[in-house]
């Protein structure tokens, strides 16, 4: 979906970049990108400057991206005049942003719109560019004021809407409430994007406030063009799941992690029931007895809609090589496959490595540049490097020492050698025994250095005394662990108590009882998702979003240690 996505913001930016067209920017010269190009080559200074921007700007109204890019790539800002070099900034930030290097392309228009001056069409664009490369790098507060602050400035323009409901929707309550709300535009998405969270498990109630929230908005651009999105919905008459089929094993290694799934996944459908709200029959089916037809010919012949399950990482591999499934599937686990070829099955799981980028972006967002990292050497360790560093250095930042410690040792050695040499983070992936030991390490050699850290460090359980030296260190969190930090926003209340207080589940195990809530209220959109991919759901473990290859991934709220408990950072 990612890729989608894509394409769909360089739509955008090129239906910004003609719409500013109808005084054009090449003057009375109407000659050819090909005889432009020809002329530049003969000369020299701004005039080949001049005659390459022209170029490129025609490419670009041409479509033909790759090629304006690399034209722009030959021109020197230094050659233009002041109107040049607006030009020039803002075709530098689309171009940059197309391509997919979004930190380039926010440097380039945070750069522009502080040092040049532009026509409100230009500003328009670069905020534009602003707002999404924010949002592409995971700050989507940021990315939503934006977007709906260049709408301002440009007349409501509803050429943004898409962009501006992708990032309202990646949005908790809180961070919505926190949106800045000074008139009738802002006041309207924000109010929009609440209706979003308040009805996301009931399709026709959402349709029908969405017609009440247009009747009491009939000006707002999202109102006169809607974002697709909430056009699909509209159309949409997905089939209502009234009965799914559980697949998870009863005995066997992965029986204990099965059953706290499976208390979550009753929790929740008993609060919905309790609520009056519509709750589906569960059929839980052992999934360590029989083949994978065996099993889905047992969910059929209980009248199974949608499976959840398998648990099991083989068995979820061997689905993704199908072309089609019995039935429309959730597994409960991620495939080694490189590619999902089952266009009906959907895979979530408790991914660190989703974790590990959320890090690499959210301590970019905070200013650090170079970051060293500990993470234990095995494969778990090394998959976890791989997602923070690749993340890390697509947002234009740069890995500086990477330490591989053993779990069971000490972090005296690592914690030295990763902070040699010049680092201004410190980026931890351990569980609880050894993450304990890294800030007391920091402080013995007189490192001051910031440590950010995955989930894994905390326990799920609040022990001040056993976390204190945890203190200052930042982490995301599912909501679920971290009820203080979400406060009033915290998802499926019910069922969070009902097992917070059931004394057959450890504390350890809420994290696993929190993923079975998700997977029962994934399951229940599935048909929704088969439409509309883009639709989010602010759940136990994290915001989720559905992917490339059908995988949801999960984005989390932060917390600090602080007084040895995770608080608000």
């Amino acid at each position: 979906m990612r890729d989608t996505l894509h394409r769909l913001s360089g739509l955008t930016l090129a239906s910004l970049i003609l719409s500013g067209c109808a005084s054009s920017p090449f003057g009375g010269d109407q000659s050819s990108s090909t005889d432009l190009l020809q002329n530049a080559d003969q000369q020299q200074g701004s005039s080949a400057a001049q005659s390459r921007l022209q170029a490129a700007e025609m490419l670009i109204q041409q479509g033909d991206q790759q090629h304006a890019a690399e034209i722009i790539n030959k021109i020197d800002g230094r050659d233009l005049d002041a109107n040049g070099r607006a030009r020039f900034a803002v075709i530098k930030a689309e171009s940059a942003y197309n391509s997919g290097d979004y930190a380039s392309a926010l440097s380039i228009a945070n750069g522009a719109l502080d040092q040049l001056s532009f026509s409100s069409e230009q500003r328009y664009r670069l905020e534009a560019v602003q707002g999404q490369a924010l949002g592409r790098q995971g700050d989507h507060m940021k990315a939503a004021a934006a977007l709906i602050s260049a709408q301002r400035n440009n007349n409501n323009d509803p050429t943004l809407n898409d962009a501006i409901w992708r990032e309202l929707a990646a949005l908790n309550e809180s961070q919505l409430s926190q949106l800045s709300n000074p008139d009738a535009l802002s006041d309207g998405w924000i109010t929009l994007g609440q209706l979003r969270l308040q009805n996301s498990g009931d399709l026709a109630e959402f349709k029908q406030q969405v017609e009440h929230w247009r009747s009491a908005y009939p000006e707002h651009p999202a109102s006169q063009r809607p974002p697709h999105e909430l056009t699909a919905v509209q159309n949409l008459n997905a089939e209502e799941v009234t009965r799914v089929a559980v697949l998870l094993p009863q005995s066997g290694p992965y029986a204990t992690v099965a059953d706290a799934i499976r208390q979550g996944m009753e929790a929740q459908n008993q609060a919905l029931a309790a609520s009056g709200s519509s709750a589906p029959t569960l059929d839980f089916i052992d999934a360590a007895n029989g083949s994978l037809d065996d099993l889905y010919n047992q969910a059929k012949a209980q009248g199974a809609q949608v499976v959840i399950g398998p648990l099991d990482k083989d068995q979820v591999t061997q689905l993704e090589g199908r072309q089609q499934l019995p039935l429309p599937t959730l597994a409960l686990n991620y495939g080694n496959a490189a590619t999902n070829q089952a266009s009906n099955l959907y895979e979530y799981g408790l991914s660190a490595e989703d974790e590990a980028r959320q890090v690499a972006n959210f301590a970019s967002q905070q200013g650090h540049h170079t970051a060293s990292v500990l993470v234990p050497d095995n494969g778990w360790g090394g998959r976890v490097l791989d997602a923070f560093s690749q993340q890390w250095q697509a947002n234009g930042q740069q890995v500086g020492n990477i330490q591989r410690y053993q779990p069971n040792g000490s972090a005296t050695s690592t914690v030295r050698s990763a902070i040699q040499g010049g680092t201004d983070m410190l980026f931890m992936f351990g569980l609880p025994p050894y993450a304990r030991q890294v800030p007391p390490a920091l402080r013995y050699y007189n490192s001051n250095v910031p440590v950010y850290a995955t989930s894994h460090a905390y326990s799920g359980n609040p022990s001040p005394s056993d976390d204190s030296d945890l203190n200052g260190v930042y982490f995301p969190n599912i909501p679920w662990e971290i009820p203080n930090v979400v406060g009033d926003n915290l998802p499926y209340p019910e069922a969070y108590h009902a097992l917070h207080g059931d004394d057959d589940l450890p504390a350890s195990a809420l994290k696993l009882a929190a993923m079975g809530v998700d997977a029962y209220e994934l399951a229940k959109r599935l048909p929704v998702y088969q439409s509309i991919p883009s639709i989010q759901l602010q759940g136990a473990t994290g915001t989720l979003t559905v992917g490339d290859n059908r995988r949801f991934s999960r984005q989390l709220p932060w917390a600090v240690f602080r007084g040895g408990v995770p608080a608000t950072p």
